[in-house]
């Protein structure tokens, strides 16, 4: 055999052992993944998402519960009155405000009033839509900022927008972000969990809970109410928990081996993970959705068993127990493929979904404050954008990313008071302006990370959640 044929390697094991600059480039990489992995107290066991990582700062939350209301809330109709809507209705759009929208456009749709009144509420006197009866209830733990913008007009890229900070598909989600930036409490559950609407996907699909081009173990982990809370976490009938744990562990080994002499790969890394995680969660996820320790006091103050509120209910108490357990984010989705986007008819499909929504979120606001824990978690309402303040099919309003209204409350923000506004009639956002990537950078500071120094290295260069924008709006800090 000549000195050739005795090195028949293959080209991945050649680049592999090309020369330090080939080394040089696998070692960056390798460095780079290792921002994201740590080393359990417990254990000594390295674990990228799960094990809790230390914050730039004191944060002022700790979890955050994501309350999306997909397809695009009436912000008109709901959170900011515009008694102009009311004095002009029915008449075009004034000139001064024609400029986004074509004449023809305004002519054909004009000014439709909100579909219920606004009363103020609670001592600190904002004004919530009669649509949403239970959350003007909790009125004083709001912090509405009525002056949120984005950059498209349509779903998937708002829905994409919203969740990662840009327009385009396959970019880390905010609670890929987070995970990745303070992993979770809790070895035994994912870090960060979604709960999609059961009557269908987002706009957008599931690339709007997805990680990105952070390793594979920070994207989002679905979950569903009910006895199979995780599709394929059951083991096959008649196999015991010690013979799974031999298949797991050898599977593990060979799994490991084959990583430690092709350096790091994030898939396979991920795979590794999550093989190990599923078989905590086959005792944790049935736990976690057994609700049967619930009072029944407790069950109706989310509208569980009740026919309108109890789907939305039952996911929201599922957040409070998720947060109580240590999962770090939590987003609920309110709206399948169509959901509040009400382009024919608002009163009937904002009624529809306020109804099913409105008493579980209430709900939820009550019994964090009531068990300590809102302090520390950050509750979030709000859509992809909001609606027009023109009338549209008669009875009905179009997409408007221009201006928008967002809530928070808990978890360090001012409860009881409105931020920044919209103009006259709720088209654009008119005074303080909230970006998407101002509203990003402020979710992250109350969580204790810099949304500048929360960065990670691909293709060249450090990215980040706000890109090269985005700043904090101390004005609703607590």
């Amino acid at each position: 055999m000549t000195g050739c044929e005795s090195y028949r390697a293959s080209r991945r094991a050649f680049l592999r052992q090309a020369g330090g600059g080939f080394g040089a480039v696998a070692c960056a990489a390798m460095l780079a993944d290792d921002r994201g992995r740590h080393v359990l107290a417990d254990s000594g066991e390295s674990a990228p998402a799960m094990a809790p990582r230390a914050s730039h700062f004191a944060p002022r939350a700790k979890q955050v519960i994501y309350l999306f209301m997909h397809g695009g809330p009436s912000h008109v109709d709901l959170f900011d009155p515009k008694p102009d809507l009311v004095r002009y209705a029915g008449q075009p759009l004034p000139d001064s405000f024609g400029q986004v929208m074509t004449r023809r456009k305004v002519a054909a749709n004009p000014l439709l009033p909100p579909v219920r009144p606004f009363r103020p509420r609670g001592e600190s006197g904002i004004e919530i839509s009669d649509f949403l009866p239970h959350t003007a209830g909790c009125a004083d733990e709001l912090c509405v900022i009525r002056s949120c913008h984005g950059d498209s007009v349509n779903h998937p890229q708002s829905v994409y927008q919203m969740n990662t900070g840009t327009v385009l598909m396959g970019k880390p989600s905010l609670g890929s972000w987070v995970s990745y930036g303070l992993g979770t409490e809790n070895r035994n559950l994912p870090a960060f969990v979604v709960m999609p609407d059961p009557g269908g996907g987002v706009k957008g699909g599931p690339p709007a809970w997805g990680n990105g081009f952070l390793p594979a173990t920070f994207q989002g982990t679905t979950v569903r109410p009910g006895e199979n809370p995780i599709l394929h976490l059951r083991p096959q009938e008649g196999l015991s928990g010690d013979r799974q744990r031999r298949i797991l562990d050898f599977a593990g080994q060979r799994n490991r081996d084959h990583l430690a002499v092709r350096g790091f790969d994030s898939e396979l890394s991920a795979r590794i993970d999550a093989y190990e995680l599923a078989f905590r969660m086959q005792s944790a996820a049935p736990d976690l959705v057994d609700l049967s320790g619930e009072t029944q006091e407790t069950l109706e103050l989310y509208g569980v068993g009740e026919r309108a509120t109890n789907e939305f209910g039952t996911r929201c108490l599922l957040a409070r127990r998720m947060i109580e357990r240590g999962v770090r984010f939590v987003q609920l989705y309110s709206g399948d493929t169509v959901g509040w986007d009400a382009h024919s008819d608002v009163a009937k499909n904002h009624g529809r979904y306020c109804k099913a929504t409105d008493r579980p979120v209430a709900g939820l606001l009550k019994d964090l404050r009531r068990r300590g824990l809102l302090d520390e978690t950050l509750v979030i309402w709000g859509g992809e954008f909001g609606r027009m303040p023109m009338s549209e099919q008669g009875k009905g309003r179009d997409h408007n990313p221009w201006g928008y209204t967002v809530w928070m409350a808990g978890g360090g923000v001012k409860g009881g008071m409105t931020y920044g506004s919209t103009d006259a009639v709720g088209l654009r956002a008119a005074g303080d302006k909230v970006h998407i990537h101002d509203l990003h950078a402020t979710i992250l500071h109350l969580l204790g990370l810099d949304h500048e120094s929360l960065t990670y290295f691909h293709n060249g260069r450090d990215e980040r959640l706000t890109d090269v924008a985005g700043h904090v709006v101390t004005d609703i800090l607590a």
